[in-house]
């Protein structure tokens, strides 16, 4: 392991050990080449999330291999047909989440389905089930419907990248097809990264943003 690897494995097992969210006795942190990994077990979905946004925080770490267990206490444990009741009815409770959206659960796997107008509205869908005891992973298989696809898009983006100071907009560059934008370049910090990922995503007539951006190392 070189230098700065050791440093950046001292740096991201701190960030862990100083928040409540997680218990760091539980996870291995290892680092080869500026890329963290995460191995171990956790006690919730919304715990191994946090370590991961944890990981992606430390300064230098170009990716994160989040390979964490979510390992459920036994009072936690829920029968699916429970679960799922549980996670449409918390579903409904945000204004934000269409009517629409469905959700199926199989070992404590939610799976989202149904169509959504907008990205924000499939994260928070995501969000609001995040922490529910008994749920193990969330795949989301929302679709954000293709209503209209702005004929500027691409320059939409690229001012909604100069309206953000933590975006460097020379560095990215953008390609849209058929709904889909491809973000490539580089920038430097997973920081950055997200909040591309984020401006992209609030253009109209999106439905899928391909992160090919590179974190500078």
């Amino acid at each position: 392991m070189t230098d700065f690897d050791s440093k950046l494995e001292h740096s991201v097992s701190a960030e862990l050990y100083r928040d409540p969210r997680v218990d760091s006795t539980e996870i291995a942190v290892s680092v080869h080449d500026a890329v963290v990994t995460l191995r171990g077990t956790v006690g919730s979905l919304g715990a191994k999330r946090a370590a991961g946004n944890l990981a992606e925080r430390v300064a230098g770490v170009r990716s994160v291999h989040t390979e964490l267990e979510v390992r459920l206490l036994t009072e936690h444990r829920r029968d699916d047909a429970e679960l799922r009741a549980t996670v449409l009815q918390v579903l409904s409770w945000n204004a934000s989440v269409p009517e629409d959206v469905d959700a199926a659960v199989k070992d404590g796997v939610v799976t989202l389905k149904g169509k959504v107008d907008y990205r924000f509205q499939r994260d928070e869908a995501e969000a609001s089930i995040l922490n529910l005891h008994g749920v193990r992973e969330i795949r989301d298989e929302l679709e954000v419907r293709n209503t209209w696809l702005a004929d500027d898009v691409r320059e939409r983006i690229e001012q909604a990248f100069r309206r953000n100071v933590q975006v460097a907009a020379d560095g990215i560059r953008i390609e849209v097809v058929d709904g889909t934008v491809t973000l490539e370049g580089t920038v430097d910090s997973w920081m950055e990264r997200n909040t591309a990922i984020d401006a992209a995503w609030t253009a109209p007539g999106v439905q899928d943003v391909d992160d090919k951006l590179v974190i500078a190392g």
